[in-house]
């Protein structure tokens, strides 16, 4: 039972993550090794993160279930670090736009996979008593990969000289609410005392918002760019 319990975690962490990479074109591209490298990347930009949290914002002792906000959200500032990852990984890595933002999204995803979700399956899923939390875990790394996805996206649209310059505000403050996510989180849970199961389904729609948002101004973006080439 504990071992069916483990794959079961196991299949519904990764099997999205395969899917994606098996048929949005990546594998036809032999982008694995770029992926990697997007992972690299990723270690490389919380490494740093760690050492700015440890150094300028470290773990005070307040009051048990008092939520800091001024703490929370410096804390959460540190996060706009994963904006210049995420674009250091788009300017190294050549090809068309979808292509570099789905190896950065993608790699990006599955390297914060491994790092957060490995042990404590391995660990916990495989213990001798059945958890909803592991199950509840493996599906936040779904809703985990379509954010990095959607920050991919809007960095990639971000970075383009030919966006729009109405729609750069919208771009800004999505990247925004993609790194304030956590704090928004955080004050939910205090405020309003969110179970897991509402807390998960909070975050499902919070990332599909903008994740739909992103894809509408990656679409409109493409499909202009195209017409400015036919019409020539």
């Amino acid at each position: 039972m504990t071992l069916f319990h483990f794959g079961n975690c196991v299949a519904l962490a990764y099997i999205p993550y395969f899917i994606t990479y098996k048929y949005s074109g990546l594998s036809e591209y032999s982008a694995f090794w770029k992926c990697v490298q997007a992972g690299a990347i990723y270690l490389f930009t919380q490494l740093c993160k760690m050492l700015i949290l440890a150094t300028f914002f470290p773990t005070s002792d307040g009051t048990t279930g008092h939520l800091d906000i001024i703490g929370e959200f410096m804390k959460s500032t540190v996060d706009l670090g994963d904006l210049v990852g995420f674009y250091f990984i788009l300017t190294s890595v050549a090809g068309k736009g979808d292509l570099r933002f789905m190896t950065a999204g993608v790699g990006w995803a599955t390297a914060e996979l491994i790092v957060t979700r490995v042990l404590p399956l391995w660990f916990g899923a495989r213990g001798t008593e059945f958890d909803w939390k592991y199950i509840q875990m493996s599906l936040e790394s779904n809703v985990n990969l379509v954010q990095h996805l959607a920050t991919a996206v809007l960095v990639w649209l971000w970075s383009r000289h030919d966006l729009n310059k109405s729609l750069r505000p919208i771009v800004i403050i999505l990247l925004f609410l993609s790194c304030y996510k956590p704090l928004i989180v955080e004050i939910l849970i205090h405020a309003v005392g969110l179970g897991s199961w509402i807390l998960l389904l909070a975050k499902f729609f919070y990332t599909s918002c903008v994740g739909l948002v992103a894809l509408q101004l990656y679409v409109g973006l493409t499909s202009t760019t195209a017409n400015h080439f036919a019409a020539k």
